[in-house]
């Protein structure tokens, strides 16, 4: 008597079918996350305009206009690969632009918003200090590519 070794061809095309279907959810699940992690980059960006716009707020006596918090890099040229600019408009909100990079998907070229206010969440005044930052999606931000610390 010959006793079978190995895997019968059904087996086989069980674990080949199990491994597709691992791959089909996993792919697009890593595809978001790595954009994700890009995306870490462009709110990091604003972290520079954080301490300035806290400084302002901490020690001026008055707030400068929008555009005029002296962190701002609007010029023609990125800032970063994934950063196109960072400007501040008024009360200090600052707006974080991505790049226009295909591997950003739908959060090319859109942006990122952080709002600074005080420890009760309303909008800081001069001498009053900055208690936390809210940060956003700007407009046709999808949600889903924010860093966690970046979600409402």
């Amino acid at each position: 008597m010959n006793a079978q070794k190995g895997f019968t061809l059904i087996e086989l095309m069980i674990v080949v079918a199990i491994i597709g279907i691992l791959a089909a959810v996993a792919l697009p699940a890593y595809q978001d996350y790595t954009v994700r992690a890009k995306m870490s980059e462009v709110v990091l960006a604003g972290s520079t305009c954080r301490t300035a716009v806290t400084e302002a707020y901490q020690a001026a006596s008055s707030i400068p206009t929008a555009g005029n918090f002296g962190c701002e890099s609007t010029s023609g040229t990125k800032v970063s690969k994934y950063v196109q600019s960072v400007t501040t408009g008024a009360n200090g909100v600052i707006t974080v632009t991505a790049a226009t990079d295909d591997s950003l998907k739908e959060a090319s070229g859109k942006s990122i918003i952080m709002t600074p206010l005080t420890t009760a969440g309303a909008t800081p005044s001069a001498g009053t200090g900055v208690g936390s930052w809210k940060c956003g999606p700007g407009t046709g931000m999808p949600p889903k590519y924010l860093p966690s610390s970046c979600r409402d």
